[in-house]
């Protein structure tokens, strides 16, 4: 059966739509596994569609793919692009019995999963979080780079190379002053001299010594400016991440603006795998402006602070060719693997342990405490001692006080509240996105005056008033159950502000999504269904 396809162009994709939903379904219910009780295909088309099969021990399997899905997923497009949609999402449901149906609809929603699944409705698609990195204030300290230090430590560096590889490494021809300049002029900072007298030795390390910053190579200055123009906005996380996930902290403390990417951050080596060093000339307050940092790829939770300079960065590979940790790697051009890397400063401390110690160190940034930590609660006087604490996930692990964390500048905070109240959480001038469990019911009113609280999670949450959300004027991001949506919006009290919402139930299908984003003001616009019964054979019941 059909339902929802009404004009005639629909109508002449009818057809071809159940024919081929009945052919993905076949091919679902064909490799399922022994004891399944549903499985459900979702996605939208243009991206990847996945799928996951539900046992009777409630757990779940995952799969990609069935037969016939690109035809389903190009049928359906094609009726969503003749009633004007720009993205079409649909969800397939079959079971043993033979029973299926698909929902296609405007691409509104989006399944999450993991441990708390359900669906997120974007209100506001140009709402952008920026990274509190932008706001901090700038350092005010002179650089550490020495231009003419700079050189003498680079030639006597490729010295001491050439004596352990047997061969000299030759450079590329310097870049001109005229040439610096305007790489200035379009990356709208200078160079800190010492890199500045390196582009004027030479043009990136080349070819020959494509290694020369621990295994990285030094880039081009035309490279340079052009890998930074990509770096000229605030990176947003996306809504499809936790909204927690976007907190950041480097280290040590104070160095560095805690984002992901920054314009005044300058990539001058790198490796071609994501990741890079940088120069950083828009330090944080206690940082240098030309200091060294790693970012990229696999830098997702903030830079890493490496030395105050390119002068100092070299002293450190001319350190570790002296105390030998290196190895040599034979390839086509051998070359020098460094057996540490340039960092000098210790690493960054944080805590992940069944509690929370007497003593901590001061430059403590996160802590977390797993889910399958010893049970019993948790004391927070202890971390009162870490005055840069941002981070402090703490779990299942029940807390009765959070009076310990009220004067830290926590930004994140995910926690299990055993009776205790919110009262120390009261204008809390730093806290950004709250994930609270309860036992017992509570009042979130003192959170309306934390100027800065941006998401909240209540999904775990016994909350004696959800309608005093409505008086939460900063709240972009809010995550309920179906039951708890069902109170603020039959009383017509939803935050006014928000650019995002989350479903999280783990059961709706994409028709209770679609149903809850229309009455959020979606432009949902009626779906279409087709559902059935496979009869033994195969064939549409």
């Amino acid at each position: 059966m059909i339902s929802g396809l009404s004009t005639e162009a629909e109508q002449n994709m009818a057809g071809l739509i159940e024919q081929t939903v009945v052919r993905v379904v076949g091919a679902i219910a064909e490799r399922a596994p022994e004891g399944w009780t549903e499985a459900v295909l979702e996605g939208h088309f243009g991206r990847d569609i996945s799928g996951e099969y539900v046992l009777s021990d409630a757990t779940r399997r995952q799969f990609h793919g069935a037969r016939g899905l690109e035809d389903l997923s190009n049928a359906t497009a094609a009726a969503g692009a003749a009633r004007g949609w720009e993205r079409t999402r649909l969800e397939v449901r079959c079971r043993p019995s033979g029973e299926y149906m698909l929902v296609a609809s405007r691409d509104v929603v989006s399944r999450l999963r993991g441990e708390r699944p359900g669906f997120l409705a974007v209100l506001d698609q140009d709402y952008r979080l920026v990274p509190p990195g932008y706001t901090e204030a700038e350092g005010t300290a002179g650089p550490a780079g020495d231009p003419d230090l700079v050189l003498a430590r680079l030639r006597a560096y490729l010295e001491r190379r050439a004596e352990i590889l047997g061969r000299s490494e030759t450079l590329p021809p310097p870049v001109t002053e005229a040439d610096l300049a305007d790489a200035e002029r379009r990356l709208g900072r200078p160079l800190p001299a010492d890199l500045r007298a390196l582009y004027l030795l030479a043009d990136g390390s080349g070819d020959d010594a494509c290694g020369l910053f621990g295994n990285l190579g030094w880039m081009p200055l035309a490279r340079l400016v052009a890998d930074n123009a990509d770096l000229r906005e605030p990176v947003w996380t996306g809504w499809e991440h936790h909204w927690d996930a976007v907190v950041l902290d480097t280290y040590p403390p104070g160095m560095v603006r805690r984002c992901l990417e920054h314009p005044g951050w300058l990539p001058f080596a790198t490796a071609d795998d994501g990741n890079y060093l940088a120069v950083d000339m828009s330090p944080a307050r206690a940082g240098q402006p030309g200091q060294v940092i790693q970012i990229g790829r696999d830098y997702y939770d903030g830079p890493l602070y490496v030395c105050d300079s390119v002068t100092s960065l070299l002293a450190r590979y001319l350190d570790l060719l002296d105390r030998g940790a290196y190895e040599v790697e034979e390839d086509d051009v051998d070359y020098i693997d460094f057996l540490e890397g340039p960092r000098d400063s210790g690493s960054k401390p944080e805590w992940q342990s069944g509690g929370i110690p007497r003593v901590v160190s001061p430059d403590l940034q996160t802590v977390h405490i797993p889910v399958d930590a010893p049970v019993g609660p948790l004391d927070l006087s202890p971390l009162a001692a870490a005055p840069h604490l941002r981070e402090l996930g703490l779990k299942r692990r029940p807390v009765t006080d959070l009076a310990p964390i009220r004067d830290l500048p926590i930004e994140s905070l995910a926690v299990s509240l055993d009776g205790g109240d919110l009262a120390p959480l009261e204008g809390h001038q730093h806290l950004g996105s709250l994930d609270l469990a309860t036992t017992t019911p509570a009042d979130i009113t003192p959170l309306r005056t934390a100027p800065n609280l941006h998401g909240l999670n209540l999904c775990q949450a016994v909350v004696e008033d959800l309608t005093v959300l409505a008086e939460f004027p900063n709240l972009r991001y809010l995550a309920l159950t179906g039951s708890q949506w069902d109170v603020l919006l039959n009383e017509g009290k939803v935050p006014p502000s928000l650019a995002a919402a989350r479903l999280v139930e783990g059961d709706a299908t994409l028709a209770d999504a679609l149903a809850w984003a229309a009455r959020l003001g979606l432009p949902v616009g009626p779906s279409f269904v087709v559902s059935g019964t496979l009869a033994s054979d195969g064939s549409p019941g």
